[in-house]
């Protein structure tokens, strides 16, 4: 892999992994594109995602310092995180196995056009003023699940089940991208101790360090631009851009 594409995988994992239009996706066709060996492909993909925690942490250390000192904030971000693990580990190998061929990312990304249409509609229709809770926590966390599927945006996704929840706007946003720390860092857990056990000889490492600091400075611009989004609920265009895409695909 050359360090061009090195930097234009983390650029479009940093900002389609909080912009809600699926990284996974994205990366996805790149990675085709790019003639990446699929079988190390995940790898990448999870150092990728690793980058774009970087900025989460930055934006949200206060937010996270606070989960420590209210143990419901951090039982709630617990509660969210259990159906993606759940599915990670049970399922993993079985939805890599199906999806990440990309046969079917044209229709997922459908899904995620619709959800974000319909999270629209009900954000304007009527008022979002709920905390985060239990109940509302669990239901962000089975949104987060199905979106291990490429195509299906986990920040799209969360953001909907919350707008579907009736959760105030910033709390939404917050939450939803609090949720993606303990999954991202599971995955990075997993895959590296796959790696350790089983090393790939043609990893590099210079265009994969270029990579994770492209996706952790395009992580940060659309953390900061997705915050002022999710206040307006304004997700059409991304619904748009989707559709389009899908259609592509569909005709390609």
């Amino acid at each position: 892999m050359e360090i061009w594409q090195a930097i234009v995988l983390g650029l479009v994992q940093g900002f389609t992994e909080f912009l809600p239009v699926s990284s996974s996706g994205h990366l996805v066709l790149l990675q085709s594109w790019f003639g990446i060996d699929p079988e190390h492909s995940m790898f990448l993909t999870i150092m990728l995602h690793v980058g774009t925690l970087i900025p989460v942490c930055a934006v949200f250390f206060r937010e996270i310092i606070g989960l420590f000192r209210r143990p419901s904030g951090l039982l709630y971000l617990i509660i969210a995180s259990i159906p993606a693990a759940l599915v990670g580990f049970l399922l993993g190998d079985a939805v890599d196995a199906v999806f990440y061929g990309g046969k079917y990312l044209a229709p997922c990304f459908i899904v995620t056009a619709l959800l974000l249409l319909q999270a629209e509609l009900t954000a304007k229709r009527k008022p979002l003023y709920r905390d985060i809770n239990a109940g509302n926590a669990l239901a962000m966390g089975v949104a987060q699940a199905i979106a291990v599927v490429p195509g299906i945006s986990r920040s799209g996704s969360t953001i909907a089940a919350g707008c579907f929840c009736g959760v105030d706007r910033d709390k939404n946003a917050n939450f939803a991208f609090l949720m993606s720390i303990p999954v991202i860092l599971g995955s990075a857990l997993l895959e590296g101790y796959r790696f350790v056990k089983a090393p790939a000889a043609d990893i590099e490492i210079l265009p994969l360090l270029f990579g994770v600091l492209a996706a952790a400075v395009s992580g940060y611009i659309a953390i900061r631009f997705m915050l002022r989004v999710v206040k307006k609920a304004d997700f059409k265009w991304f619904s748009l851009y989707l559709a389009i895409l899908s259609l592509i695909l569909l005709i390609l």
